[in-house]
C-alpha cells in the first residue's frame, strides 16, 4: 500500500483575495482525504501590492532584472502564506512536525507560455525556514519549458475526486477563478484548458466603479442589463475557436469594451460574457456533459451562476451539492500535486496543457 501523507496544500489566485489554505492526506494517486481549511485575506495593502506587481510584469521583457518592487512583493506574500500555514496548524490541532509538504502555488504575475515564460513570485526556500516543513513550489516551469501551457493544473486533481464520486459522465469541473477553466472527464479521458475570462474582469470594474473589490453575490450585475452586441463582440475572440490546450494570463481580457456602460450594466455583461465563454467550450468536448460542477469565487455569483445554468444545456451544480468543498480545492490540488512532484508522478497531460508527453515539475526546498 502506497504510502500517505499529510500535506498542506497554498494557493493564491488571479482574483488577488487571499491564500486558500488546505490540509489533505494523500497517497499522490487514488488516496484523496480532505481535511480542515480556511482562507487567510489579504489586506488592502497587500492586495494593492500584489496588483502593481502584477502591472509590473507585464512591462517587463523576459530575462530583464526582477526590480525590487516585485521582490519586495515576494517576501510579504512568502510572509502572508506562512502566516497562513500557521493558522491551518492550530485549526487542525497538529504541529509543523506532524505535516509532510507544503505545496506552495505562490501568486502568478505573468503567464505567457508562447513565450516560453510563466512567472509566480513565491520563495520557496524562504517558507520552508519560516514554517519549518519541507515545500514544493514552482509547479508550472517544467511544462511551459518543455512546450505546454503550464496550465490548468488542477485536472489530475478532478479526476482523483471525480473517480470517487457518484457523478455520472461525462462530467465538467469548472472552476471559475480570476480566470475560468474547464475539466472534461470520461472514464480515462481527461481534457482541460482555460475557458476565458472568470471573476477578474468583474472584479476590476467593481473596484473601478464602486471601490468594493467584488459584486458580492452578483447583485449588481442583476440590477443592470446585459448589452447583447457589446458581448457579441466579446465572444468574437479567436481564442475561443483554437483548438486545446489552451491557457490565458489574467490580464488577456480586460473591461475596455464595457467602457460607457453603467456600473450595474457593465457588471451585467461581464458576467455574461464569463458565463458565455465556458458554454463555448462545450464545442471542444467529445461527447455532451451529463453534469456540470462549479468551484472557485465565481459560484458565489447567483447572476453569474444563473447566466451559465441557461447557456450549457445541462445540470449546473456547486461543489457543495456533491459533498466537495469548492474554497478549499485548489489548496488541495496542490497538496496532491506536491506529492506528486516529490514522487516523480506527472503533473500535467497533453490533454491538459499540450505538453508532449505526461510532465512532473515543481522545486522541493527542505526545512532544514
Amino acid at each position: 500500500m502506497a504510502e500517505i501523507s499529510k500535506v498542506i496544500g497554498l494557493m493564491s489566485g488571479t482574483s488577488l483575495d487571499g491564500v486558500d489554505a488546505a490540509l489533505l492526506e494523500t497517497d499522490g494517486e487514488d488516496v484523496v482525504r480532505p481535511g480542515p481549511s480556511l482562507t487567510l485575506p489579504y489586506d488592502e495593502a497587500t492586495r494593492a501590492q500584489l496588483r502593481g506587481a502584477l502591472e509590473t510584469a507585464l512591462r517587463m521583457q523576459k530575462g530583464a532584472a526582477v526590480p525590487s518592487s516585485i521582490l519586495e512583493a515576494e517576501r510579504v506574500l512568502t510572509d502572508v502564506h506562512a502566516r497562513a500555514v500557521a493558522a491551518l496548524l492550530e485549526k487542525a490541532k497538529l504541529k509543523a512536525g506532524d505535516i509532510d509538504l507544503i505545496g506552495f502555488h505562490g501568486q502568478t504575475i505573468l503567464h505567457r507560455p508562447q513565450q516560453g515564460w510563466t512567472w509566480q513570485i513565491g520563495d520557496g526556500a524562504l517558507l520552508a525556514r519560516l514554517t519549518g516543513i519541507d515545500v514544493v513550489n514552482d509547479f508550472r516551469s517544467a511544462d511551459v519549458a518543455a512546450g505546454g501551457q503550464g496550465a490548468p493544473l488542477m485536472p489530475l486533481y478532478h479526476a482523483a475526486l471525480a473517480r470517487k464520486s457518484a457523478q455520472s459522465l461525462p462530467l465538467v469541473l469548472t472552476n471559475i477563478g480570476g480566470v475560468a477553466q474547464v475539466t472534461y472527464m470520461d472514464d480515462d479521458t481527461v481534457i482541460a484548458f482555460d475557458t476565458g475570462p472568470g471573476n477578474a474582469p468583474i472584479d476590476d470594474w467593481m473596484q473601478r466603479h464602486t471601490g468594493k473589490p467584488v459584486d458580492i453575490d452578483g447583485a449588481s450585475a442583476r440590477s443592470g442589463t446585459v448589452h447583447e452586441a457589446v458581448l457579441a463582440r466579446m465572444l468574437d475572440n479567436p481564442f475561443f475557436t483554437r483548438l486545446p490546450p489552451k491557457s490565458l494570463d489574467r490580464m488577456d481580457f480586460g473591461m475596455s469594451v464595457v467602457e460607457g456602460l453603467s456600473p450595474a450594466d457593465g457588471a451585467a455583461t461581464l458576467a455574461a460574457f464569463t458565463a458565455a465563454a465556458i458554454a463555448r467550450a462545450r464545442d471542444h468536448f467529445p461527447r455532451v456533459a451529463a453534469t456540470w460542477i462549479v468551484t472557485g469565487g465565481g459560484r458565489h455569483n447567483a447572476f453569474l451562476m444563473e447566466q451559465l445554468k441557461a447557456r450549457v444545456g445541462a445540470p449546473v451544480l456547486k461543489t457543495e451539492d456533491v459533498a466537495w468543498d469548492g474554497d478549499a480545492m485548489e489548496a488541495e490540488g496542490f497538496a496532491y500535486l506536491a506529492i506528486r512532484s516529490k514522487l516523480g508522478l506527472p503533473l500535467s497531460l497533453p490533454t491538459t496543457t499540450g505538453v508532449e508527453a505526461p510532465m512532473t515539475g515543481g522545486r522541493y526546498w527542505k526545512a532544514g
